[in-house]
């Protein structure tokens, strides 16, 4: 078909077109001669919609033109040829030169394929190379570069094999969840969740959970990815991706309860951890089920902070042990001293808990094995993390010393990690390193009447408040209130200032806003203590009955929490402060009333205060003891409750000796001279 063929109205259609789409116009009419003049439509409009597909596909060639890349010259010559016969309109001729090029490839197929499996083989080898280095890092805990490389194996990878990118995209995120946990860095925290995203889309359509709230946390939007995800690897039997995912899912429940007052989600977190141990037998992945048991006592000792007896601290115990069989420091270091620093951090909660000093001195000795590896040239987070948990242990061992020894170590070794937790690098680190500090300040403040050092130890805890703020931190937040609470009170008594009781008081107020007894049982009780012992002090300057009664009010709550079976050391100090609230109480009113009351706390408290286990707090209570008897002889109990009150004073001078804390005994000394005094008047 020529032009001179067509009707002068067809014809001029077709020159328009070609003017106004930017094709050939032999190219057009080739197309029109293909379809046979028979079939050229009739009608004007119908003909414009075949031109004006033809055009469209016309054009759609000859942009794609240039993207057309071969290395086999045969293959070249062979599409020029078809896009000048194109160009002149011979598109049969055209499709000749096109079937032979077509040819040609499925002659080099088998090549082309053979380098596509070495291009294969290639990019995951290079893939593998990226995961190892990430792997390395996050043994450093540098996980932003382990995220980087991470990414980088997920890039290589996401062409060639759909396991491995999701494999590498789910490390990819969890370095980014651990680096932005570690740093406070929240933009990390967002990529974190953006990689949970793309592997989400991974999941075939249809299988997300469409009900999700568009409102929901970022950490709870990861946790349902992971939860739907769960659907398709269970679905294709893929047992090592749905452990894998059970373990990420237990992870960000974790993250998740570590900020929450309702420990909902740190049950959960249990529960998927437990799943993940079913699908990884020991028998056959030994150190993925090693992975599993410590993942799941990091769980169950973060659960056993919201219980008022830490019931799950002896299953956190037992799981870290069984890690510890498959974990050893010769096949995995690493891990292995990983493991004996979440163990030492258990111990010496239930050593403080349990008033076990043997707990506590294994529990420094945990710290002390995981040392051995985590060197501070080595792994110097690692090492910083450790020493701030040695520190946590001295502490608890100075409970059983009235010495400093063990406090100055412990503050020497909290200095030590404050090195590497900057407040730039690692927040919270460092804000749980001047928590500790502060306490050990608290301790040593009290026991040499320092005022700067206790003064340094509200510093500290202040300084935690600027990283542990309320909204982000509400537990982390009440702690470190807790904490002031308790310095302030004992800088009341240091400097005979009331005013710290009052600051003291709404400190431990402040706290209780985020401790409830529902979700926090023992953290509420312990601030109830702490509330009640400020009350009494406070008391004693304002001399008022009200104060004291409220006093008692506090302590008798936390004991109704605060068992001797659970914490039995919290129990006896509630008990003893009863004690004292109740004699007070009784000296303000000028009634013997309370007495026998006050009696039964203080010896009740000598079920767990003995003279061989806690010879100072024995002597306190022998005091507390001499003080009922004094004032039932003052009643009109006559030479007998005199005689009971001295023998009590010199068991109570005997027991600070033993203790090595004589500060006491002087006041003592003038207790039984005056004794002795109103018995030589009778």
């Amino acid at each position: 078909m020529t032009i001179s063929d067509l009707p002068d109205p067809k014809r001029a259609q077709v020159e328009l077109a070609s003017l106004q789409e930017g094709v050939p116009l032999d190219a057009l009419y080739g197309v029109l001669k293909a379809l046979g003049t028979e079939k050229i439509p009739e009608d004007p409009t119908d003909l414009q919609k075949v031109l004006d597909a033809q055009a469209e596909r016309l054009k759609k060639m000859m942009s794609e033109r240039a993207a057309l890349r071969t290395d086999d010259p045969e293959i070249k010559r062979l599409v020029a040829s078809a896009d000048k016969a194109i160009g002149q309109g011979a598109i049969v001729t055209a499709r000749k030169f096109l079937d032979d090029a077509v040819g040609r490839v499925e002659q080099t197929s088998d090549v082309v394929d053979e380098a596509e499996g070495l291009v294969k083989q290639k990019r995951l080898a290079d893939a593998a190379i990226y995961a190892r280095r990430a792997d390395a890092s996050a043994l450093v805990f540098d996980y932003k570069s382990a995220a980087g490389d991470y990414a980088k194996a997920f890039s290589l990878a996401e062409k060639w094999d759909d396991k491995l990118r999701w494999n590498y995209k789910s490390q990819e995120a969890e370095a980014l969840n651990a680096s932005g946990n570690a740093t406070g860095d929240l933009d990390a925290l967002q990529h974190s969740i953006e990689a949970y995203r793309v592997i989400l889309n991974f999941i075939p359509n249809g299988e997300q959970n469409r009900e999700r709230e568009t409102e929901t946390a970022h950490l709870e939007e990861a946790a349902q990815i992971f939860r739907d995800s769960l659907v398709v690897f269970e679905r294709v039997k893929d047992d090592i991706n749905w452990a894998a995912a059970q373990g990420n899912l237990g992870n960000v429940l974790l993250t998740i309860g570590e900020r929450q007052s309702d420990p909902k989600r740190l049950n959960e977190a249990v529960t998927a951890m437990r799943a993940a141990l079913e699908k990884r037998r020991r028998d056959k992945v030994p150190l993925d089920w090693a992975s599993s048991q410590m993942n799941l006592g990091i769980v169950l000792y973060a659960l056993s902070e919201r219980e008022p007896a830490g019931e799950h601290l002896a299953q956190a115990e037992a799981a870290y042990r069984l890690a510890l069989e498959e974990y050893t420091r010769e096949k995995t270091p690493v891990e292995w001293g990983m493991v004996e620093n979440n163990l030492g951090n258990t111990l010496v909660t239930l050593g403080i808990q349990l008033n076990d000093k043997a707990k506590i001195d294994e529990a420094a000795d945990a710290f002390r094995a995981a040392l051995k590896v985590r060197t501070r040239e080595t792994f110097p987070v690692a090492w910083a993390t450790t020493r701030l948990n040695l520190g946590n242990a001295l502490s608890g061992v100075a409970r059983f010393d009235m010495g400093t020894d063990a406090l100055e170590e412990a503050a020497s070794a909290y200095g030590d990690a404050l090195t590497v937790f900057t407040r730039q690098r690692f927040p919270k680190d460092w804000a749980s390193a001047q928590n500790n500090l502060g306490s050990i300040y608290q301790t040593l403040g009290q026991r040499t009447r320092d005022v700067a050092m206790l003064d340094q130890s509200a510093a500290s805890f202040r300084a935690a408040r600027q990283v542990y703020v309320r909204r982000k931190f509400p537990l982390d937040w009440a702690a470190s209130q807790h904490s002031l609470g308790n310095t302030l009170r004992v800088l009341g008594g240091v400097t005979d200032k009331p005013e710290y009781y009052g600051e003291a008081i709404a400190a431990f107020r402040d706290a209780l806003r985020e401790y409830k007894r529902e979700t926090n049982p023992r953290q509420w009780a312990l601030t109830q203590a702490g509330l009640g012992s400020t009350l009494h002090w406070l008391s004693m300057s304002n001399a008022d009955p009200k104060t004291l009664l409220e006093s008692i009010t506090a302590r008798r709550a936390a004991l109704e929490v605060l068992t001797i079976e659970a914490a039995p050391v919290d129990w006896a100090n509630a008990q003893n402060g009863i004690g004292m609230s109740l004699l007070n109480l009784g000296n303000l009113q000028r009634t013997d009333k309370y007495l026998s009351d006050a009696e039964a706390a203080f010896t009740a408290a000598l079920k767990v205060f003995t003279r061989e286990s806690q010879p100072m707090q024995w002597a306190f209570e022998q005091n507390n003891l001499g003080d009922i008897h004094w004032n039932r002889a003052s009643y009109g109990g006559g030479k007998a409750e005199y005689r009971k009150a001295i023998e009590f004073f010199e068991s109570a001078k005997q027991g600070f000796t033993e203790a090595g804390y004589t500060m006491p005994i002087p006041l003592t000394d003038k207790k039984i001279d005056l004794a002795k005094k109103q018995m030589a008047k009778k």
